[in-house]
């Protein structure tokens, strides 16, 4: 027995399939602010739907309740669905959204798989971001993660050299089964500077659209990500030009940058960002109170 139910709509012409599960590493909100992003140019239809009873614990991820006057008009659940749209060009989208699942990992991941060979999808791409010892004065960096049988898609994208073991979401499970089934699968993964990881860095956000579209030929429009990401920038500029600590900090990740790409997970080898970041929430959190609300990392 399945825990999804298809429904009722037009059937896909070989389309990707982008997966952005909530719940795990996002530094930036990068693969968030991306989904938002392109599920924002218009309105997929919901294609299937799993059993949240099934995949999600309530007391975790629980309902909003809607409450007018006093009344409650209602809940909104949690749900994961598959939704279909297309690209600028026409070429057809599936989008698998919503929270990770809480249980059931290994029937959620063999449905999926089920689904995206009755789909006839033609590529599946996971969209993540990570902490790493980068400067915010370059630009964001992608490095990808794929089953062996996709492992000639990661040069096209970015690797992380060298070997390290590290929790996994569910899209590392996923995009080993997809390999074993035969599908092409890859994860695009922005390096986001560790010291904004906890805000909101939309330059995380259009590389990965960027990317997307470079390695599944899409036609995807990021320029008010990319505005948005300029803006972002100029505030964390003008936090850093205050401090001749936090400008050798960047100055430093700049040089190191340069020299060698390192292991980008080790973001414990330079302490002071932490210290940098922190006083970045405090500015960005005076601005918007100076600003009325206005000002935010996002731009």
């Amino acid at each position: 027995m399945t825990l999804y139910q298809r429904h009722q709509g037009r059937s896909p012409d070989r389309p990707v399939l982008v997966v952005a599960l909530e719940g795990w590493v996002d530094a930036g909100l990068g693969a968030d602010g991306a989904i938002t992003a392109l599920l924002a140019e218009q309105q997929p239809e919901a294609i299937a739907t799993f059993d949240g009873e099934a995949l999600i614990d309530q007391r975790a991820r629980r309902p909003v309740a809607h409450i007018s006057h006093g009344v409650n008009e209602g809940l909104t659940w949690p749900v994961i669905q598959v939704r279909l749209g297309t690209d600028l060009s026409g070429a057809d989208v599936c989008y698998l959204v919503g929270p990770e699942p809480d249980f059931r990992w290994r029937t959620f991941i063999s449905d999926v798989v089920e689904l995206t060979e009755a789909l006839g999808v033609r590529l599946v791409v996971g969209l993540g971001a990570f902490p790493a010892p980068a400067p915010h004065t370059r630009p964001i960096r992608l490095a990808a993660t794929a089953p062996p049988e996709s492992a000639d898609l990661v040069p096209n994208v970015g690797v992380v050299q060298g070997e390290i073991d590290v929790p996994s979401g569910v899209w590392g499970a996923l995009e080993l089964a997809l390999g074993q089934a035969g599908i092409p699968a890859v994860g695009l993964w922005a390096r986001v500077p560790h010291y904004v990881a906890g805000m909101a860095f939309p330059a995380a956000s259009a590389a990965l659209l960027d990317g997307l579209a470079t390695v599944a030929g899409l036609s995807i429009d990021t320029a008010a990500l990319h505005t948005a990401a300029d803006s972002s920038r100029q505030q964390v500029d003008e936090l850093i030009a205050k401090s001749t600590e936090h400008s050798q900090l960047v100055q430093q990740l700049e040089r190191n940058l340069d020299v060698t790409e390192g292991n980008p997970l080790e973001v414990g080898q330079i302490p002071t960002g932490d210290e940098l970041a922190d006083e970045l929430e405090r500015y960005l959190r005076d601005e918007r109170t100076e600003g009325g609300g206005e000002a935010g990392a996002a731009g």
